[in-house]
């Protein structure tokens, strides 16, 4: 049985290339990286020989966007062995993906596609979830997605079924505090039972983005800066699960670097902040 990755504690960024000559040639106050995996899973190239003078500097983690594993075609074997390859050559801080499935009769829609909480669904995600960490020879942490659907033969609430499926597996938790409040808003259920019902201690990193208002919905669209209820709820996040690994994720309109680090700023005070209180309550 695996069990969750070691905790770390410090605050980092998404590595973009927008900012790879700053990651190289300056000293970028962060205290780790996480890159998308799909991008450096080809072997050679100037992607992976950047990862490398990076993770020279910096603690990597692995964040991935197309395992899939929701999907009930099981995971793809090949892509577990490219992931293994760049895992075993990085030894990141974690490898992550999110709850959710993209592929089916070997279509990749390259989305990240809802589950319904069921018992049925719940048991396959586990067994997939055995299969890529047996693969990969390490324990992964598994992402709540941000949602615009919700289906009627759900059993169980997503934090039920997320505590359930960690408890099964030996998984950890990437805590994704935005979508938490995006699916929140969208579905309509309490941001605050979702953090009291997840297990704080299967949490190992937290994600803070920003997102965009739709038409009906709220939209995780990782464009924009972190907005003040999501920055409330992250300090309400912290008091239960902290200290964890926190990011600051941009992948649309990336502004210059020190923007980003003037929000990993707000994120370390808030963490820090709590965790300082915890510590004298306790």
């Amino acid at each position: 049985m695996f069990t969750p990755p070691p905790s770390f504690s410090g605050y980092g960024l998404g590595l973009r290339k927008e900012h790879y000559r700053d990651f190289l040639e300056t000293d970028v106050p962060v205290d780790f990286v996480e890159v998308i995996s799909e991008n450096f899973m080809v072997d050679g190239g100037q992607p992976r020989h950047i990862l490398r003078q990076v993770r020279e500097k910096h603690p990597v983690a692995l964040h991935g966007v197309s395992m899939s594993i929701g999907s009930a075609d099981g995971v793809d074997r090949a892509y577990l062995r490219r992931l293994k390859a760049l895992a075993d050559e990085i030894e990141p801080l974690f490898v992550s993906d999110h709850l959710s499935w993209s592929r089916i009769d070997g279509f990749n829609v390259h989305d990240l596609l809802p589950l319904p909480y069921t018992a049925e669904a719940l048991a396959m995600v586990c067994r997939n979830i055995d299969m890529a960490q047996e693969t990969l020879g390490r324990s992964m942490l598994f992402e709540n997605p941000s949602s615009y659907i919700a289906f009627d033969c759900a059993s169980m609430s997503e934090w039920e079924f997320l505590a359930e499926m960690s408890r099964r597996t030996g998984c950890g938790l990437l805590l994704d505090v935005n979508n938490v409040f995006v699916s929140a808003s969208n579905h309509g259920f309490d941001a605050h039972a979702f953090l009291r019902g997840i297990p704080a201690d299967r949490v190992r990193q937290i994600h803070l983005a920003g997102h965009t208002q739709g038409p009906e919905l709220l939209i995780d669209t990782h464009d924009q800066p972190v907005c003040d209820d999501v920055w409330s709820l992250y300090a309400t996040a912290m008091s239960r699960v902290g200290p964890v690994a926190t990011m600051i994720e941009r992948d649309d309109s990336i502004p210059p670097l020190a923007e980003l680090l003037d929000e990993l700023n707000t994120a370390r005070g808030i963490g820090q902040g709590r965790a300082q209180r915890m510590l004298e309550v306790a």
